[in-house]
């Protein structure tokens, strides 16, 4: 890849890759290729289990907690998915939930990953990410924490997240995490609302002045906000995060990396994988492409990249943005059914790529 088409940070980001995790780096430097193949070089959102000691108000995972009866991950199961994902050059994995760090098996599960690896970002919320933690996550092989916050205003926080007192927390979180070396960033959901708000210009500008960049996640009509599109944003309201992103360290799913503009990451540059084993294409997309406990992660992979909205370039966010694919699709055919819906009952023989997603320089 060329040097050029890279930012500086990225660079060093990869010079510092290249020397803590040279196979990952390997893998990493093979991306543009990979990408102008039309093969996936996705970040695995994996949803190792949905335990969680929050109960948010805009909770994406909500219809799929609770299924006791179903098959979950074991330790050895996700040795057998990563094998598979590393054979595939796939370099980077999220975990998530529920809230790994009550997971108690967390340890063994990020040993069965593969530390060496993979790059290996942890979400939070940060209530039990205390300075031991942190050096111990760090200790094991974990490189990133993702931590939630959604608000500057301690009330609003913990209201939005039904848990008082986690704004405190999450703010220690933040110390402790750089405390230990950790590489951090903040996610935080944004409505159509406080976009436009002065609240989210500070938030922006608080945690950049710390040297921490923000990621947003746009609300979405799924999980707890199921049929609720008052929060949704359009094309102008992403049209002025762009010119946010050139003011603010503040970047979406959208935003380049890489040196690839890949649009929406859905399949190819994203997916996720359930505590059941099914495969979406992205965490809010709630329908299944496959399932890792019935066959292998190339075909699932491959049957995803043939539907078009993931195997084309699509230059919006689809679940946040085009209410056409949310009426169609999602309200049409994934609401009020058991989750996640089957692919096939969800996207048809007109849906079929025509065309492979292609690099744009």
């Amino acid at each position: 890849m060329a040097a050029a088409k890279l930012k500086s940070e990225e660079l060093s980001r990869r010079d510092q890759l290249r020397s803590e995790k040279p196979y990952v780096y390997k893998k990493i430097v093979k991306f543009e290729e990979k990408f102008k193949r039309g093969e996936s070089i996705a970040i695995i959102q994996f949803q190792y289990n949905y335990n969680c000691n929050f109960r948010c108000r805009h909770c994406s995972v909500k219809g799929f907690q609770g299924k006791k009866a179903a098959r979950s991950f074991t330790i050895a199961d996700v040795k057998k998915l990563f094998a598979q994902a590393d054979a595939l050059g796939l370099a980077r994995v999220t975990i998530t939930g529920g809230e790994p760090l009550v997971f108690k098996d967390f340890d063994a599960l990020v040993k069965a990953i593969g530390p060496k690896k993979f790059y290996i970002n942890c979400d939070t919320n940060g209530w039990f990410l205390d300075e031991k933690r942190a050096r111990h996550l760090k200790s094991i092989g974990v490189d990133r924490i993702q931590l939630s916050l959604d608000s500057l205003n301690p009330a609003e926080h913990d209201a939005f997240r039904r848990a008082p007192g986690s704004f405190a927390r999450a703010i220690k979180a933040v110390d402790a995490a750089r405390g230990a070396g950790l590489k951090i960033f903040i996610q935080t959901v944004v409505t159509k609302q406080r976009l436009h708000s002065r609240e989210f210009i500070r938030f922006l500008k608080y945690f950049n002045g710390k040297g921490i960049g923000v990621f947003v996640t746009y609300a979405k009509p799924v999980g707890a906000w199921e049929n609720d599109f008052s929060g949704l944003v359009d094309k102008k309201d992403m049209r002025y995060m762009k010119r946010l992103e050139k003011k603010h360290q503040v970047f979406t799913h959208l935003t380049p990396a890489y040196g690839l503009e890949m649009g929406c990451i859905a399949v190819k540059g994203m997916f996720s994988v359930t505590q059941y084993g099914d495969v979406l294409p992205c965490p809010y997309i709630h329908v299944s492409i496959g399932n890792v406990f019935k066959e292998s992660l190339k075909k699932i992979i491959r049957r995803g990249l043939k539907i078009k909205y993931f195997g084309e370039q699509v230059d919006t966010c689809l679940i946040a943005q085009d209410r056409d694919f949310i009426n169609k699709y999602i309200a049409g055919r994934v609401y009020n059914k058991p989750l996640p819906v089957p692919c096939a009952e969800v996207f048809k023989a007109e849906d079929r790529t025509r065309k492979p997603f292609q690099h744009k320089a």
